[in-house]
């Protein structure tokens, strides 16, 4: 039996939802406080109403976080309760582009072979707890706080949440189908049936509305927070979920300005793990002090090539690209280098150094690949990442990457995908194209691309954003097929989770954790579809990887 197939039954306690609002530590313990008495302390002690407002925020990287409620005393954090990266990180393990070696060590194990559907794992348990824990939060900070800045950053967050969550229940191409439950100030924990995917996204954009009103011109304390640019980017994502694609390019549009992509040089090197890279417009702040709760539960941990002290390097649980979207990647783009080729070398290693400190001895370079230094790294694998950068340095033990929401790339791609949409083809080639030519790839040529222009919109956010959590919400949203492996090509992907799914298998949304069954009686769970089985479905194709 693997690590990851522990029952939460195991943990001998249930977790309602009831105590979506006692997640805070600084709230006083014996129980929850209602909004009247709520509102009461936050007048006789003001410091009190930011320390909720900011306890909303620092959760989202917070390991142990989802479990340390139901837990024993004497168990020590998963590996895989890694806050807001757990769900992210799971999204793109059970979509197509993205996987780890099939062992013992891996966690996340269950994400690649699809049994997440099992309501008593804690995977799915994690991705359903976590972001209705912050909505509990944002519901109290709304329901209580006086200061209008904070409630449009908390409604801002509620947004994100259900957007987190709504598409996984449901396929969002059939906005009155059911999706998830709702909470308010009203709830019946006990009677909340699920509500469809168009309600659900009109409390989003409602909330989005309100943001983006009400933070225009208003600075915050640093990027994980939400300002306006940040509310103007959720907002281009609900309505591409909405098919609202006008709407999409022109928030889009908003949401970019004042941002650059990073650069051809600045991405030539490893990357992407710190919140004050200036193409970032938000993120998870990781320090020291929250990683140490678990080193372990961090995104350096599973996604790090260069950590230390991580299942990557150290248990060599390296996460991977699937080489049909590899070989699809230009020689001349800087992309390229983000993984390590059929030779195991990148050029994003050149002038690397990693110090075995016990020994005394420095790898440089390409020696990087194969080094083994004993407890802290193992070799790599084919075809192992080397985009995600070690923030504190190759090698480090201290796992404090932050965590990327949202970079200003993305507002690129939802641009020229909104255009291409709503008939502006010729301005979607454009934006696209001086992108990738500028910021990507010198030699690109919108106009010698055979995929159609959605198709290549998409290779390029599969490129551009992966590992970073997008590819099983596009998908659905765009009905696509999730390839694996063409019968006719060779594979890199391990044989448990060498299988392809139809874009429409009812198996593709994510069912409720029994607890949430036990203790919401109105839940009626979803059916239908049954775990993939290797090698299923070889004549799938996705029209990126054909």
């Amino acid at each position: 039996m693997k690590l990851y197939k522990i029952s939460l039954l195991a943990f001998g306690a249930l977790f309602t939802l009831s105590s979506c609002n006692d997640i805070d530590e600084q709230m006083p313990a014996g129980g929850e406080l209602t909004g009247n008495q709520l509102e009461s302390v936050y007048q006789e002690t003001p410091s009190r109403q930011e320390a909720s407002f900011n306890g909303m925020f620092t959760m989202m990287g917070q390991p142990d976080y989802a479990l340390n409620y139901i837990k024993r005393f004497d168990e020590s954090p998963r590996p895989d309760d890694a806050g807001f990266f757990t769900i992210h990180f799971s999204d793109d393990l059970e979509g197509a582009d993205m996987f780890g070696p099939n062992t013992n060590y891996n966690w996340f194990s269950a994400a690649s072979e699809l049994s997440t559907r099992n309501a008593n794992y804690a995977n799915p348990y994690i991705r359903y707890v976590i972001p209705f824990k912050q909505i509990g939060l944002a519901l109290s900070n709304i329901s209580t706080l006086a200061d209008t800045v904070m409630i449009a950053q908390s409604r801002a967050v509620r947004a994100y949440d259900y957007m987190t969550l709504a598409p996984h229940f449901c396929f969002s191409t059939q906005p009155d189908s059911i999706s998830i439950p709702i909470l308010t100030d009203t709830t019946d924990y006990a009677h909340n049936p699920r509500q469809s995917f168009r309600k659900i996204m009109a409390i989003v954009m409602e909330d989005l509305d309100f943001a983006v009103e009400h933070l225009q011109g208003v600075a915050r304390t640093d990027k994980s927070r939400i300002d306006a640019s940040v509310a103007y980017g959720l907002r281009a994502r609900a309505n591409l979920l909405l098919g609202k694609y006008a709407e999409a390019a022109a928030d889009a549009d908003k949401a970019m300005q004042g941002y650059t992509p990073a650069s051809i040089q600045e991405v030539s090197k490893p990357a992407f793990c710190d919140l004050n890279e200036h193409n970032w417009m938000w993120g998870v702040s990781i320090p020291k002090n929250i990683a140490e709760i678990s080193t372990a539960s961090t995104p350096a941990s599973w996604i790090c090539s260069f950590s230390g002290d991580a299942y990557t390097a150290g248990g060599g649980v390296y996460a991977m690209i699937n080489v049909l979207l590899y070989n699809k990647i230009s020689a001349t783009d800087v992309r390229k280098g983000w993984w390590l080729n059929e030779n195991n070398e990148s050029p994003l290693l050149n002038g690397l150094v990693w110090t075995d400190t016990e020994k005394g001895i420095s790898y440089t370079g390409q020696e990087i690949v194969d080094a083994t230094i004993k407890n802290v790294k193992e070799p790599f694998l084919g075809y192992s990442n080397v985009k995600f950068g070690c923030k504190d340095g190759i090698g480090s033990t201290t796992n404090i990457n932050d965590w990327p929401l949202m970079r200003v790339e993305e507002m690129y791609l939802i641009k020229a995908e909104g255009l291409a949409k709503s008939n502006q083809v010729a301005q979607a080639k454009q934006v696209l194209s001086d992108f990738v030519k500028t910021y990507r790839d010198p030699a690109y040529d919108i106009n010698s691309i055979t995929r159609s222009l959605e198709d290549e919109i998409w290779f390029q956010r599969r490129v551009e954003l992966w590992g970073e959590g997008f590819f099983t919400i596009d998908a659905k949203r765009l009905g696509k097929n999730i390839v694996r492996f063409h019968d006719n090509k060779p594979s890199n992907v391990p044989d448990a989770f060498k299988f392809n799914i139809k874009y429409n298998d009812p198996w593709l949304n994510m069912r409720f954790p029994s607890t949430e069954m036990d203790n919401n009686l109105d839940i009626i769970d979803n059916v239908g579809g049954t775990q993939p089985e290797a090698g299923q479905n070889p004549e799938l194709r996705d029209g990126v990887t054909d």
